[in-house]
Formats: structure tokens, C-alpha cells, sequence
């Protein structure tokens, strides 16, 4: 009977193990998109740039916006002096004018964030091929992502691989900057040569 125990316990104790053994341990971590996006010196970048873009095309129809208003104003004070019927002309006038400001205001706007769009699209696809690429050079299983869109409710700050992601992104970023001023660098060197 001792023997038949001993035997059903060391059974027991191989069978645990073997279901130890199936049960495989998944490496993961997870990356805060929203603090990576913001760090992210490319993000940065674009998003100045669009801002610059924006003030430039702003700073144009300012100058428009600024005649207009003149115009406005001057039609007020001559209103009553050159009759009813001059003002009814001159306000559709107006009228049309503040419409098609309206317009290229609207128009201006969509330009902007169709190419910044375009360009933040791109430039997330790339980062989820690097945060693919990391995982696997990495040997992770899975990499969630936090921030505005979460997937992950809880995790612990120790799988957390935001601040190596951004580095990482940041110095990729900063080294193809500088390989491409360098060959703008030389192609302008080469055409002051001819």
C-alpha cells in the first residue's frame, strides 16, 4: 500500500511538471503611444512644420481679411451718403467677398490637414514597423500600447518600454536627418563645382 502511495505521488508530481513544462511564459511590455508621440522628435517636427505652414498661409489672407474690414468700415460711414440703392450693391459685394474669404479660410484648413494627415499617417505606420521590428530583435511575444487609444488597462512599470522606444526612435530619426543633409550638403557642393 506504501508503495502503490509512493508510486500515485511521484505520478502526480511528474504529471504537475509536464503541465508546467506545456504551459509557456509569454515576455511582453507595453509602450505609451500618446507620450510617444509627443517625445518622438519626428512627430515634433512634422507638426511644426505645419504650424509654420499654417502661419504663412494665414499671414496672406490676414493681409485679405485686413482689406476687407477697411472696406466694411468705409461702407458704413458712406452708406447713408450715397443713397439706399449704392448700398444694397456695395453690401452684396461685401457679401460675396466675406464669402470667399470664408472659403480660402476653409480651404487653407483642409490643405493643411490633408498633408499633415497624410504625413502623421506615414509616419505611424513606420513606427508600428519599428515597434514590430524592436519586439522581435527583442524576443517579445506581445507589445501593447497605453495612452489615448488603450488596449491595456493595468501593467507593471517594469514592462514598460516607452522611454527606450522614443530614444531609439529619436536616434533613428536624428541619423537619417543627418545622412540626408549630408547628401544635400554634397549635391549642393557638386553643382557649385560645375
Amino acid at each position: 500500500m506504501k508503495k502503490s502511495i509512493l508510486v500515485f505521488a511521484l505520478f502526480l508530481a511528474l504529471a504537475s511538471c509536464e503541465k508546467s513544462a506545456d504551459q509557456k511564459v509569454f515576455k511582453t511590455a507595453y509602450v505609451d503611444t500618446s507620450l510617444l508621440m509627443e517625445e518622438y522628435t519626428e512627430a515634433k517636427d512634422i507638426e511644426a512644420k505645419y504650424k509654420t505652414k499654417g502661419e504663412e498661409m494665414g499671414k496672406q489672407l490676414e493681409a485679405e481679411v485686413a482689406r476687407f474690414r477697411t472696406e466694411a468700415s468705409s461702407f458704413q460711414k458712406n452708406a447713408q451718403t450715397y443713397g439706399p440703392q449704392w448700398a444694397q450693391q456695395k453690401g452684396a459685394e461685401l457679401q460675396k467677398k466675406e464669402q470667399e474669404l470664408t472659403y480660402a479660410q476653409q480651404a487653407i484648413l483642409r490643405q493643411l490637414q490633408e498633408e499633415s494627415g497624410k504625413e502623421m499617417d506615414t509616419l505611424v505606420k513606420d513606427v508600428k514597423k519599428f515597434i514590430k521590428d524592436y519586439g522581435k530583435e527583442k524576443g517579445y511575444d506581445y507589445i501593447y500600447g497605453t495612452g489615448d487609444a488603450a488596449s491595456v488597462l493595468y501593467a507593471k512599470d517594469e514592462f514598460d518600454v516607452t522611454k527606450e522606444m522614443i530614444k531609439l526612435l529619436n536616434d533613428k530619426y536624428k541619423s537619417t536627418s543627418t545622412s540626408e543633409a549630408k547628401k544635400e550638403d554634397n549635391t549642393t557642393a557638386k553643382k557649385e563645382e560645375k
